[in-house]
C-alpha cells in the first residue's frame, strides 16, 4: 500500500525555476541573459560581497539565532523597533511561516489572481480554500477583494507593486480598504519591489499604515532585488512586535545564515549601489516603453523593476525562440498571463540584446 500522502498536494501546481545559467549556457553554447526573474540588473552590493568574503572564514559558526545586528539595522533605516522584525530565508519563508501561524483548515484566503504563487501554496498546505479575486486593467481591485471576505476569511494577501503585472496599489485606494476591512482579518502586503517606486506619496504606505491597524497587518520586504541578494535568501517581515512575536514560535531558530546576515547588514549602508540600481531602472523601464510601443506592442506600466508585454498570440513560441538566443523571459502563460510575456528591465546593453531576441522571435513566430 503506497504512502498517504496529503490530498492538498494535488491541487499545487509547482514552481517553475529558472534553469542552471552554466547549464544552459554549455547547452546553447553562449552567453546566456536571464531576464525573467526579476534579478538586480546590476549585480550584488560591492559592500554585500565584501562582507561576505569577511565572514566565510566563520562559516563553521552557527548563525546568530534571529539576526540580531540586522535587525538593528533594518529598525534604525525604517524608524521601527528590532522586536517589529522577523527574518527568514527569502520572502517565501515569512509567507511560509504567516501560513503555519494563522491558518487551519476551513480558513479563506483572499488572493488577487494572478499573483506570487507561495501565497496560494502556503494557504492550501495548510487546508485553507483560495478565494480569488480577478486584476482589472492588470491592477489588483480592492474593492472586489473586499466584496469576497466573508466569516471564515482569515486572511488576504496583496502585493504592492504587484507581481507579476508591476503597478503599485494607489494611496486613496489604499487607506479606503484600510478602513473597510474588518480588524479580524489579517492583511498581508508584500513589498518585494517597493524601493522601485518613483513617487512613494502616490502610492501605499504601509509603514504608516501599521500605526492604524496594528495586529491585522504584515508587511513582506527583501534583499533579492534592490539590494541584489536573491542567491543569499533574506526576506524579513515588518509588523507589530506581538505579530512577531507569535511568527517567531513558528520560525527555526537558525533559518537565516551567517553568510546572509552579514551580506544584507552591509546591503543596507550601501546608498551608491540602491541609487545606482534606481537609476538603471528608471531610465531603462521608459526606454523599453519606447522600443515596445514602436513595434506595436502593449504593455503594462510599471512601479518594478519587471514589466507585462502583451502579445496577442501564443507566448510559448516567443519564448522559445529567444530562449534558444540566449535571452530568458518569463512565459506569462506560467503567471496566469496568457499571450504575455513578463521581462525583466536589464542595463541597456542587455535590453539591446532583448529587443534582437524578441524581434526575431515575432518575426519567426507568425
Amino acid at each position: 500500500m503506497p504512502p498517504r500522502w496529503r490530498a492538498s498536494l494535488a491541487r499545487i501546481t509547482p514552481y517553475v525555476a529558472p534553469p542552471p545559467l552554466d547549464a544552459l549556457e554549455a547547452s546553447l553554447g553562449q552567453p546566456v541573459l536571464r531576464l525573467s526573474a526579476n534579478e538586480n540588473p546590476i549585480g550584488p552590493s560591492p559592500l554585500a560581497v565584501e562582507a561576505i568574503r569577511a565572514e566565510a572564514s566563520r562559516v563553521h559558526l552557527y548563525p546568530d539565532a534571529g539576526a540580531p545586528a540586522l535587525a538593528h539595522a533594518v529598525a534604525e533605516a525604517l524608524g521601527v523597533t528590532p522586536a517589529q522584525l522577523l527574518f527568514g530565508n527569502g520572502g517565501d519563508e515569512i509567507i511560509t511561516l504567516l501560513g503555519h501561524a494563522l491558518l487551519e483548515p476551513g480558513d479563506e484566503v483572499v488572493i488577487p489572481q494572478p499573483a506570487f504563487e507561495p501565497y496560494a501554496t502556503t494557504a492550501l498546505l495548510a487546508g485553507a480554500t483560495v478565494v480569488p479575486s480577478p486584476l482589472r486593467d492588470y491592477r489588483i481591485d480592492l474593492d472586489d477583494v473586499l466584496e469576497r471576505l466573508g466569516p471564515r476569511t482569515k486572511l488576504v494577501c496583496l502585493s504592492s507593486p504587484h507581481n507579476p503585472t508591476g503597478p503599485a496599489l494607489g494611496r486613496a485606494a489604499w487607506d479606503r480598504f484600510l478602513a473597510r476591512c474588518p480588524a479580524d482579518v489579517m492583511i498581508l502586503l508584500d513589498e518585494a519591489y517597493i524601493d522601485f517606486v518613483e513617487d512613494p506619496a502616490a502610492v501605499a504606505d504601509g509603514l504608516a499604515a501599521l500605526r492604524a491597524r496594528p495586529e491585522g497587518l504584515v508587511l513582506l520586504r527583501t534583499f533579492s532585488k534592490i539590494a541584489g541578494l536573491a542567491g543569499l535568501r533574506v526576506g524579513y517581515a515588518i509588523a507589530a512586535a506581538p505579530v512577531i512575536e507569535t511568527l517567531g514560535r513558528a520560525r527555526e531558530p537558525f533559518n537565516v545564515n551567517r553568510l546572509a546576515q552579514a551580506g544584507a547588514a552591509a546591503a543596507l549602508r550601501d546608498t551608491a549601489h540602491r541609487e545606482a540600481t534606481r537609476r538603471v531602472v528608471w531610465t531603462e523601464k521608459r526606454a523599453l516603453y519606447a522600443a515596445l510601443a514602436a513595434r506595436g506592442l502593449a504593455y503594462v506600466p510599471t512601479d518594478a523593476n519587471f514589466l507585462v508585454v502583451r502579445l496577442g498570440r501564443p507566448s510559448g513560441p516567443v519564448v522559445g525562440v529567444m530562449r534558444a538566443r540566449g535571452v530568458l523571459v518569463r512565459d506569462g502563460g506560467h503567471v496566469g498571463l496568457p499571450e504575455h510575456l513578463r521581462i525583466s528591465v536589464g542595463t541597456a546593453a542587455q535590453n539591446a540584446r532583448l529587443l534582437a531576441a524578441l524581434d526575431a522571435a515575432l518575426a519567426g513566430t507568425r
